[in-house]
């Protein structure tokens, strides 16, 4: 097996690696290398620069904006982004719930949804876990009952990713209690900013506001907002936890932690101070929950 690029690999890995030192937002890099806490701003700067270039979403189908890369460029991407310390984008909407619109989604939900995702005009939550129903998700009590065009939704979730920037978010919620659990279940797209939803900050041993409780207090929701049919969003979500697992495995930046760490373990022994002590790796790899 040859393990080596070729040369049309190895000018692709330049032109990344070109990309990103030219085009990597100053500001954002600087909060990095300070390690200061990034902001929604922060984030989508990054974005929005992958967006305008075309590479926001190697991995999505062309006829939907990927890039149509081979599986060794995608490679190659994603080490020249950890190597250059990018930070990883928001999986919520590009690794998450993208997939599953093009996948499961109608013709209309592909165009209203995909391109916001794309171009990140729309920050996106996950309301899967809730109290009492977390590694066993099917056991979850968020309902949404049927009214005319509409599904009225009660319940709470937990541990939600970023909730409090949140533009929409994709939840679980249980449509027919009368049957196996994992069988009356819907996946439904719920814009956060209709009335009767609330989130509240839970904040983390470490002082930081990332995860939230979401409370849905009658909230009504158009059934065209629901995904796939009613009662079978168990499968719109295995399909995206498997997307998710793989997602953010983070390979390529797990590798580029453990050079890392060799780079000050080395510092120590020779006494020097070639790495600075306030560079930031939560910053650059967040390592949240994604719930």
């Amino acid at each position: 097996m040859d393990l080596e690029f070729s040369p049309e690999e190895i000018a692709f890995r330049d032109e990344v690696r070109a990309f990103i030192a030219e085009n990597y937002p100053a500001q954002l890099r600087g909060k990095q290398d300070e390690g200061d806490e990034l902001t929604k701003e922060d984030f989508l700067s990054w974005h929005r620069v992958l967006h305008k270039k075309g590479w926001v979403a190697p991995a999505w189908p062309v006829e939907y904006g990927g890039t149509g890369w081979s599986v060794t460029q995608r490679f190659i991407f994603s080490e020249e982004t950890a190597r250059a310390d990018c930070i990883r984008l928001m999986p919520f909407g590009l690794t998450m719930v993208g997939p599953v619109i093009y996948t499961f989604g109608t013709p209309e939900q592909k165009a209203k949804f995909l391109p916001r995702i794309l171009s990140g005009e729309d920050w996106w939550c996950q309301g899967y876990s809730e109290p009492g129903a977390g590694s066993d998700l099917a056991n979850l009590r968020t309902r949404a009952v049927r009214d005319g065009d509409h599904y009225v939704i009660n319940g709470q979730k937990t541990w939600t990713t970023m909730a409090q920037h949140a533009d929409w978010g994709f939840f679980l919620c249980r449509t027919d209690p009368d049957v196996k659990a994992q069988e009356g279940i819907s996946f439904i797209l719920v814009d956060m900013k209709t009335p009767g939803i609330e989130v509240r900050p839970i904040i983390t041993l470490g002082g930081e506001h990332e995860v939230n409780e979401v409370f849905l207090e009658d909230v009504r929701v158009p059934v065209e907002n629901r995904v796939f049919e009613e009662n079978k969003g168990w499968t719109c979500a295995k399909f995206l936890l498997a997307h998710e697992r793989v997602g953010i495995a983070g390979v390529a930046s797990s590798k580029r932690g453990v050079e890392r760490i060799k780079e000050i373990a080395q510092t120590e022994l020779d006494g020097e101070s070639r790495c600075s002590p306030t560079r930031s790796s939560a910053a650059r790899w967040p390592n949240w929950k994604w719930t």
